[in-house]
């Protein structure tokens, strides 16, 4: 697809994006894996490159779109991913931006105009704001040049990471006109590289297998049956160090009690993960990646997007889940190419952990039926239910458990008998108490900005504000300041009894053709086989701990390297330090 406004370009050379690629990130050449996959994207092919973490798949395609008149869609699964991603390519004077839910309205309306008046080259999104309506047609009234699906195992439901919101892009892609994509991904075994192909309906893709071997890295796993045993094994191999170390730990709570044992054992380490507010985690990251640190703890989400190409050591404080999982993590030691060591602290209470977290995340039958049954109960003609996900969850006896219900609407939502619209930036419901006197008497003078709001809120709802109605702040008047503004004068409001008022959240909707059914329509066979193969993925992790032969071999074997060696020389089995 042509972008429209644009003359079609011209293809380009490998010799174009070479000089591209000194201007602006300062490297010499691609590396050997990197340039078949420009090549590819370059030729104006649908593509899908599989390159091992830290092979530079963001080039990929960073290249090629300055290269191109027009837009190029990245579509991103973290918000921190695409955030640093968009500051680095700031910093090498490349025309970026994000939209996602961190943003009010007014930043968003922004960064499209933007993209409209082609002052952006990238964009990146992720699957679920691409999916919005008005997001989706105003970029194909822009017209896309480029769509990169960035971690496209994602897309695949035996990957390794499947989310339901990646399984609509081949959807979203058809309606954005069809132009070129890319997907990209360091993790996908041929199973999971057909099903990419498959579900974004890839014109005879060119796939490029960069090789999964990092030759610089050596594995190693260590037995630790308890807490105390791997604290004390992490703390032994970080001193032995010779460079940065990251340690990975399953949960909030065990990052916290992870890095406290290691400062404990006079190990400089800081503490990572989402529970922190922005500022801890910034200053976190900063005092790792300016050495002041030269250990961090943190859950999985630390790594991507960061560039730290001298980790010498990353330590599994657990087993994760997946060898894919495993593999991307590790392979976040040693970008740069020198010698460096992943460790995995093992033991058999790690895979009663991931059994758990199955069982929990495929709801069983009966849940799916008696959440489906509560919904149709509170579902008025058009299909709209009466309350949100919150509501719901406290509706439903406890033993059902809060994780297990998200399963059964997960299924539900995936079986498309139920949608849950996630809850807009600023979306409130207000219920008017005092009157229309009270009002006029009391909200004068400074504060005229208050009785205005309300104005703003009864022309919009009229008297169904005295009894309760939603409103998304974004859709008001911008002299209310947005959302940021208008929330601090209904917390005023609220604190006199003028209003009382709570934000919404995700709200829920039947199929209405579907409704009368008792028992949902569902694909229970497809469910059982999901389950079955994440058991699958999780024998295959635990066989690499435990497998007395080579486990890079092991590795290779598993995504389907062809140049998989019976013997590697360099990992604890092959060395014999087991």
């Amino acid at each position: 697809m042509v972008p429209h406004g644009h003359a079609p370009t011209p293809p380009s050379t490998l010799d174009q994006a070479r000089a591209v690629l000194r201007r602006h990130f300062g490297y010499p050449d691609f590396r050997p894996p990197q340039l078949p996959a420009v090549e590819a994207v370059l030729s104006g092919r649908d593509a899908l490159l599989l390159l091992p973490t830290g092979g530079g798949k963001s080039l990929c395609y960073q290249v090629p779109a300055l290269l191109r008149e027009g837009l190029t869609i990245v579509v991103s699964p973290l918000i921190s991913l695409m955030k640093d991603q968009v500051e680095t390519l700031d910093r090498r004077g490349v025309p970026a931006a994000f939209l996602n839910s961190s943003l009010g309205a007014h930043d968003v309306a922004d960064r499209m105009a933007r993209a409209r008046h082609g002052a952006l080259k990238l964009l990146y999104l992720a699957p679920e704001r691409l999916d919005a309506d008005r997001t989706l047609t105003a970029l194909r009234d822009i017209g896309i040049a480029l769509l990169a699906v960035d971690e496209a195992h994602c897309i695949s439901e035996w990957g390794h990471d499947f989310r339901p919101s990646y399984r609509k892009l081949g959807t979203i892609r058809e309606r954005l006109g069809g132009p070129q994509t890319v997907a990209l991904t360091a993790t996908a075994t041929p199973s999971v590289r057909q099903d990419i192909v498959q579900q974004l309906a890839l014109r005879r893709p060119k796939i490029v297998v960069g090789g999964f071997d990092r030759t610089n890295l050596t594995y190693h796993v260590a037995r630790a049956p308890s807490p105390r045993d791997k604290d004390a094994a992490a703390i032994a191999w970080l001193r032995r160090a010779d460079g940065p170390g990251i340690v990975y730990a399953p949960t909030r709570t065990a990052v916290e009690r992870v890095a406290a044992a290691l400062v404990r054992g006079r190990v400089r380490a800081v503490a990572y993960h989402g529970g922190l507010d922005s500022a801890l985690r910034q200053r976190a990251q900063d005092a790792f990646m300016d050495a002041r640190a030269p250990v961090i703890v943190a859950t999985n989400a630390f790594g991507m997007g960061i560039d730290k190409p001298d980790v010498r050591l990353v330590v599994h404080h657990a087993m994760p889940g997946t060898l894919e999982a495993y593999y991307q993590e590790a392979g976040r030691a040693g970008r740069d190419g020198a010698h460096s060591t992943c460790v995995l602290l093992h033991s058999v209470a790690d895979r009663r952990t991931h059994e758990y977290f199955i069982a929990a995340a495929h709801a069983e039958r009966r849940v799916v039926v008696r959440v489906w049954r509560a919904l149709r109960e509170a579902a008025d003609a058009t299909g709209r239910v009466s309350f949100d996900v919150d509501t719901l969850v406290a509706r439903l006896p406890p033993s059902l458990g809060e994780r297990p219900i998200g399963a059964a609407l997960r299924v539900l939502e995936a079986s498309a008998l139920c949608t849950v619209t996630p809850p807009a930036l600023g979306r409130v419901w207000v219920r008017l108490l005092a009157t229309p006197a009270r009002i006029r008497r009391e909200l004068i003078g400074v504060r005229t900005p208050e009785r205005r709001l309300l104005r703003a809120f009864w022309r919009l709802a009229g008297h169904q504000v005295e009894t309760g109605a939603v409103f998304d702040l974004s859709d008001l008047p911008s002299v209310h300041g947005g959302p940021m503004g208008i929330v601090p004068l209904l917390e005023r409001l609220a604190a006199q009894q003028f209003v009382t008022w709570v934000k919404r959240g995700a709200e829920l909707r039947l199929d209405s053709r579907r409704m009368t059914e008792p028992v949902p329509p569902v694909d229970w066979l497809a469910l059982d086989r999901r389950r079955r193969a994440e058991i699958r993925r999780l024998d295959a992790m635990q066989g690499y701990a435990q497998t007395r032969h080579c486990r890079r071999a092991f590795v290779l074997r598993y995504f389907g390297d062809p140049d998989a060696r019976p013997r590697c020389g360099a990992c604890d089995r092959c060395l014999g330090t087991t």
